[in-house]
């Protein structure tokens, strides 16, 4: 049976990195790097129906549908997972004050292979926890591609991954180095590939190989 997430540790909040970075790591931590510690971007069409479709849902305020409250924007913050965020919306079900929230977060396309949309998703669920003070077990991702939810169990694996993407964010912050390229399929779908440049990147000879090839000659 999945439990409340623990007491609130004693976390610097100056210290709390952003929830949309556990997704960009996951994802790509060259990536999350140049986001979150470069402080560089870039706008494609595919970020850029993101961003609306956030706009939209996140313009703050409630509504009340299906017996359940909407709160729409609603800020997080978790000192125990160390994280701060947003949530595009939050359905409260029952009544105040023990509400039971479900987070849910919406994308542009469609279900990934990979886990971190999930792992922004958790992230959120743990900070619902803390601020409610109960037990969050499911939230859902609604895709734009499909109009559909999804539905998420919050289980201990989940859990697990979240908090370990939580501490190699602030790793990489701490260390103020940003990873070297990896070049992959999704890089070409990747709006921030123009500054990337993994393929150009990577491809580069080493200095030491440089060094022992002019030796060589």
């Amino acid at each position: 049976m999945t439990s409340a997430a623990p007491a609130p540790a004693a976390t610097d909040e100056d210290a709390l990195v952003p929830i949309s970075a556990l997704q960009h790591q996951l994802f790509c931590p060259r990536q999350c790097a140049l986001i979150h510690l470069e402080q560089q971007w870039l706008e494609d069409g595919a970020t850029a129906e993101g961003r609306i479709l956030h706009e939209r849902v996140d313009g703050g305020g409630r509504d009340q549908r299906r017996g359940a409250r909407t709160v729409r924007g609603l800020s997080l913050r978790s000192l125990a997972l160390g994280v701060t965020g947003k949530a595009d919306a939050v359905e409260l079900h029952g009544s105040a004050p023990d509400w039971r929230p479900y987070p849910i977060e919406y994308k542009r396309g469609k279900p990934k292979a990979h886990r971190a949309d999930e792992v922004q998703l958790c992230a959120q669920a743990i900070c619902l926890e803390e601020m409610f003070g109960c037990a969050v077990p499911e939230g859902a991702l609604f895709y734009g591609a499909t109009h559909r939810r999804m539905a998420v169990a919050i289980d201990d694996d989940l859990r697990a991954l979240t908090a370990a993407t939580a501490d190699a964010v602030r790793a990489m912050l701490a260390s103020g180095r940003t990873p070297p390229p990896v070049a992959m399929p999704a890089c070409a779908r990747c709006s921030l590939e123009p500054l990337c440049q993994p393929k150009a990147i990577e491809a580069r000879p080493r200095v030491s190989a440089w060094l022992a090839r002019q030796i060589a000659d």
